[in-house]
């Protein structure tokens, strides 16, 4: 099946089976490596990605439903060499550690500011609760989103 979406401001075409989920396809058909495996059951956040303006878990979209979307992988915040303010504030807060979660943690994070640039902490906490992290834990997650907040 051909596919067309739009991919980090990208139109493209791809072939695809009907039945693979989008997290393969964006791994292995188009080497976007930063969503990860984690539980492949929508329970870990770790292969979060933007569709249309919402955090998903990308392993449970089948590519079927990708079609004409837009879609939006970690890979596109950093620009020409530079961080992406969000991803800044993770690092100066210390809310990364294995790193497993963060790419996740940050595409929740993402679209929570892209839909409310001054999000509560509350707003802060209900925007990662499907995303799950073993290292760092929450409070300095909480801590970089607010950072980006204040600074704004």
């Amino acid at each position: 099946m051909q596919l067309q979406f739009t991919i980090n401001g990208e139109q493209i075409t791809v072939d695809v089976n009907p039945r693979a989920r989008l997290l393969d396809i964006l791994r292995d058909k188009l080497g976007l490596t930063g969503a990860k495996e984690g539980c492949g059951e929508g329970e870990c956040g770790a292969c979060t990605i933007i569709m249309d303006g919402l955090a998903v878990n990308s392993c449970l979209i089948f590519a079927h439903q990708a079609r004409g979307k837009e879609i939006i992988t970690i890979e596109s915040l950093e620009k020409d060499g530079e961080l992406d303010q969000l991803q800044k504030a993770f690092i100066d807060s210390g809310a990364v550690q294995c790193g497993y979660c963060t790419p996740g943690m940050l595409m929740s994070c993402k679209a929570l500011l892209m839909r409310n640039p001054k999000p509560t902490e509350t707003e802060i906490r209900t925007a990662i609760e499907g995303n799950l992290c073993r290292c760092t834990g929450y409070i300095k997650i909480v801590n970089a989103v607010n950072s980006v907040v204040t600074n704004k």
